[in-house]
């Protein structure tokens, strides 16, 4: 098994516990304004920044029960999703793991390419995003989570 359980906060546990963490807790993400033009492509940039002492799973994961970090941009406003990229992975090994794990830690990058319909209008147009994680100390990992987000695109 690559990660036990995340300790529950009960109320009749030992009170020297550490509380659960969420996942969505020990990371922050930072989507950049990207402009382009009307019939045109360009790169969404999210940045996050994960907690030092911990990671999330990389995408693709090591194993395909764990959670990948995963990028969904809803296409809105005559601007679509072509892909989404995902950084080269860490290689570590954990205690709660035989095998090695392709992980995420501290500051990392995620890239969208979008493109707009020429028929776009210009100015500022909010894509709604969600970001899904799950954090992993290096003893146990915690429930995973989603972070909503707002991507600014500017066409021009």
């Amino acid at each position: 098994m690559a990660c036990a359980k995340a300790p529950t906060n009960n109320p009749a546990s030992n009170a020297n516990e550490p509380p659960a963490i969420n996942s969505v807790d020990v990371v922050k993400a930072s989507p950049q304004e990207v402009t382009i033009a009307a019939g045109e492509s360009g790169e969404v940039v999210v940045r996050l920044q994960i907690t030092s002492g911990y990671h999330v799973n990389a995408n693709p994961p090591t194993f395909s029960y764990l959670k990948a970090t995963q990028l969904e941009i809803t296409p809105a406003d005559g601007i679509s999703v072509e892909f989404i990229t995902y950084p080269d992975a860490l290689t570590k090994k954990f205690s709660f793991s035989e095998k090695p794990l392709a992980v995420y830690e501290g500051e990392t990058t995620l890239k969208a390419r979008i493109k707009a319909d020429k028929t776009t209008k210009t100015g500022t147009h909010n894509l709604s995003a969600k970001l899904r994680v799950q954090a992993c100390d290096d003893k146990v990992c915690y429930a995973p989570g989603a972070i909503d987000l707002v991507v600014p695109v500017k066409i021009k």
